[in-house]
């Protein structure tokens, strides 16, 4: 079960914090590394250990290449990654370069099977 923690926060951009509010916080208890993953997968599967890493460095290999030439990548029900980019605003269009891009993003829009542990997901506090 999620567990979430209780924190007081001002009102954000009001001078001294405004009127403070309570507000629950999601705690992260602890990290699933790459070599956790692979163990609970190969518990669950006759797939090897060395085979299923091997497949998950794989994947971050092509997940690369393909953001590298503006693809999305698309992971079923785990979710989907694109780019995302910000850039200085130009009084004209053609002022506009690759050199005006500050800021270089990666989104991951969850899929269905995680929108679904988002609906059903219970929380008790820490």
């Amino acid at each position: 079960m999620a567990q979430y923690r209780v924190m007081e926060r001002g009102e954000p951009g009001v001078a001294g914090g405004g009127k403070k509010k309570w507000y629950a916080l999601a705690v992260n208890s602890r990290e699933d590394t790459i070599d956790d993953i692979t163990k609970s997968i190969e518990k669950i599967s006759t797939v090897s250990g060395a085979d299923i890493r091997a497949v998950l460095y794989a994947l971050v290999d092509v997940s690369v290449q393909a953001l590298e030439r503006g693809e999305i990548v698309r992971l079923g029900d785990l979710g989907s990654m694109r780019l995302t980019l910000s850039s200085e605003g130009k009084e004209k269009e053609a002022d506009v370069t690759a050199a005006s891009i500050k800021k270089r993003g990666i989104i991951f829009s969850p899929g269905k099977k995680l929108k679904e542990m988002l609906e059903t997901v219970k929380f008790t506090k820490a």
